[in-house]
């Protein structure tokens, strides 16, 4: 339970004044649903209210705020017409103009002869000076309220900044003073106010400098959002000890037969990683390790490798894949791979109803079934085990914790493999998987050829279809990736239906088209059409960025490259020269340019080192963007940059080690205020693995 003096945090943001369904729905969309989310909701700019000059003496283009006389109301002739309130001082006339003016409002806001301060940007239009719409209309006697330094926030369409700004201050007023949680010679050596202080502060910029991620309210409250995680994972990390594991050991004779029958010789880190699994497969506590592969670096048989310890030890082994195409793909490699072992193996989706899913179940609860390929599926409730010692969760970042959990439930002391082709940096490691062992697959397997990688504006799009063509002629399958499913009248963007349909045109029913909201049956049978059918050229949306593995594709044309983040066009790209012939992959920009997106294409072009490339990400995106976090469901960061926030990251990782060495149960008077933390950074799930909490 969250302690109350928590709950006015995280009440609704249409609890908030002025905040109704209407806007509570876009400032939802902006920052969350909750008012703890408006503060994690940071300024990203300043306006500066302090210039003062005389009427005649206000630029063009300048925020001005000026002490006026209301003159005159000269309203319009037509509703089309701006409505309009003349105003002076002793240099000259100024207009206030409004459009769209219902109702009396603006003669009791701006009545004859009154005094009022205005301010809003100046604009000289047909020899004279005015605003539109001005930001601020006060009374004299109200000027205090009127901020010369005024914070400006992120925003969604339709809402107003105004509105937000008041929902922000109101959020603010909500506040509990809570006990501190931080190490008090940290605070005192780094010269940072206390947590409420701090975001009020951050809240209330005076300069730019303020707004910088260097400045130390941002920098104190980045610390309180990555402590919050560190501890989070550190406590799930030590709870997961605590489970009693079991050793599974197995003289790795299933093993030998399938590696005995591979077409290829195992990479060394394939063999150390193996050392690794196996080494904690064999140890009474239970495994928790990434398994860190580039795309194509042969994890799925370092996966089914280790799964055929599990079975031949006498348990049961499961692979969950995010997608039932993904699911599909494992379940076909593997059982090919596997046959030598002679082990069962099953496919369970959300596709399987009826009898046969009924019959599936029963083989697999009385231990016929040796190791399931599944996705989601395999956590119902129905879905039961005769003994699963190892559960292994491939692109292990479209899962959370909670389902780790999970599925780890389905057995006793289950060993947890969780693999990745997504290249992660090493900071970006600690916040989202702090709680695993690493292994990581550094080579490509003998005989993979590297991708030529060329960049192209769109002006030469046609140079690109020829090219596409004598790739088809001399019988290539190819991969042409765009970024949207449909034609979007807000986004200019290659749209996959629309060009799917200008390539039939050309190429005719060689052309298959596969996206994201289409069925699973549909999609199914064009991807199997492009893997061995008639389908030669696929248009695709980045629905096969993970895991879709077509060995005969050795060409991939990627439209609008310069919209995509640096680890997804390697992704992608990956998807090609999986066999041993050449391959090219052709990444297609809009002209002009930008320097990030130039640099982005210039790596690729260079390189294919997904670690390399993940750490140039890190660096060009910063912290929130990076991996494209908001589509991957690693942690979003609100509050901290890993780039500008790498130093405090290793400084709270050591502090939550440090604290649960000394107190586990958090319950000192400063664990206790740090179990307020994680509720405010919503770890309940960490703060139930206390054990006493």
């Amino acid at each position: 339970m969250r302690p109350e003096v928590l709950n006015p945090l995280f009440a609704s943001v249409t609890s908030l004044p002025g905040v109704g369904p209407r806007f509570g729905k876009l400032i939802e969309h902006l920052a969350g649903p909750c008012a703890v989310d408006l503060l994690w909701h940071l300024p990203n700019g300043i306006i500066d209210r302090s210039f003062t000059p005389k009427v005649r003496e206000a630029p063009a283009g300048a925020i001005a705020t000026l002490k006026v006389i209301v003159d005159a109301h000269l309203r319009p002739h037509s509703p089309r017409a701006p409505y309009r309130v003349r105003c002076r001082d002793q240099t000259g006339f100024l207009h206030l103009v409004y459009f769209h003016v219902t109702g009396d409002y603006l003669e009791k806001l701006l009545p004859v002869g009154s005094v009022r301060i205005v301010s809003g940007r100046v604009e000289h239009f047909n020899n004279e000076i005015q605003i539109t719409h001005p930001d601020h209309i006060v009374d004299p006697e109200a000027a205090e309220s009127l901020k010369p330094i005024e914070p400006v926030y992120g925003l969604t369409a339709g809402l107003p900044q105004r509105l937000v700004q008041k929902a922000v201050a109101a959020a603010l007023a909500r506040l509990p003073r809570l006990p501190e949680w931080l190490d008090r010679d940290l605070v005192r050596q780094r010269g940072w106010q206390a947590w409420a202080d701090a975001l009020a502060a951050a809240h209330a910029p005076e300069s730019e400098h303020d707004l910088a991620p260097e400045s130390p309210p941002r920098q104190r409250l980045a610390y309180d959002e990555l402590l919050a995680g560190q501890l989070a994972i550190a406590l799930v990390r030590a709870h997961t000890r605590r489970l009693a594991g079991r050793a599974i050991k197995a003289e790795g004779k299933l093993r030998e037969k399938v590696m005995a029958a591979l077409p290829f010789a195992l990479t060394n880190s394939q063999r150390q990683a193996l050392a690794e699994i196996g080494g904690d497969m064999a140890s009474p506590l239970r495994m928790l390790r990434l398994l860190q592969g580039d795309v194509g670096s042969g994890k799925t048989v370092v996966a089914l490798l280790a799964m055929l310890d599990a079975v031949e030890a006498g348990g049961q082994a499961a692979l969950m894949a995010p997608t039932e195409i993904l699911a599909r793909q494992h379940f076909a490699t593997l059982s090919k791979l596997g046959a030598p072992a002679g082990v069962t193996f099953a496919l369970l989706t959300g596709r399987e109803k009826g009898g046969a899913r009924k019959s599936l179940l029963e083989r697999l609860a009385n231990g016929e079934i040796g190791i399931v390929v599944g996705t989601h599926a395999l956590f119902q409730e129905d879905v039961a085990f005769k003994d699963l010692t190892l559960a292994v969760i491939d692109e292990q970042h479209r899962f959370g914790v909670e389902q780790r959990i999970a599925l780890s439930g389905k057995g006793r002391g289950v060993d947890i493999l969780v693999m990745t082709a997504t290249p992660i940096p090493r900071t970006l490691l600690l916040t989202a998987y702090g709680d695993l062992d690493t292994s990581r697959l550094t080579e490509k397997p003998a005989g993979r050829k590297p991708v030529a990688t060329r960049t192209l504006p769109a002006t030469r799009l046609g140079e690109v279809i020829e090219a596409v063509r004598r790739a088809l002629a001399q019988g290539a399958k190819i991969y042409w990736i765009c970024p949207l499913v449909e034609e979007s009248e807000n986004v200019d963007l290659a749209a996959a239906e629309d060009r799917a349909v200008e390539l039939k045109s050309l190429f005719g029913e060689r052309v298959g088209l596969v996206h994201g909201r289409m069925k699973g049956t549909d999609k199914d049978r064009t991807m199997e059409a492009f893997a061995s059918g008639d389908v030669d050229l696929l248009v695709a949306t980045t629905v096969i960025e993970v895991g879709v593995d077509v060995a005969d594709a050795t060409v991939m044309v990627i439209e609008h490259a310069e919209r995509f983040g640096l680890a997804q066009l390697h992704q992608l790209r990956g998807r090609i020269g999986r066999g041993d012939r050449p391959s090219a992959c052709l990444l297609v920009y809009a002209v002009p340019l930008g320097e990030t997106a130039k640099a982005r294409l210039t790596l690729l072009r260079e390189t294919e080192d997904g670690f390399r490339i993940a750490e140039e990400d890190l660096r060009l995106r910063g912290g929130g963007e990076v991996l494209g976090t908001r589509q991957s469901g690693l942690p979003e960061l609100r509050l901290a940059d890993l780039v500008a926030h790498a130093e405090l990251l290793a400084v709270a990782r050591d502090d939550a080690r440090l604290v649960l060495s000394r107190d586990p149960e958090l319950e000192t008077p400063r664990g206790q205020a740090l179990r307020l933390l994680l509720y405010l950074f919503q770890r309940e799930l960490a703060v139930r693995y206390v054990r006493s909490g």
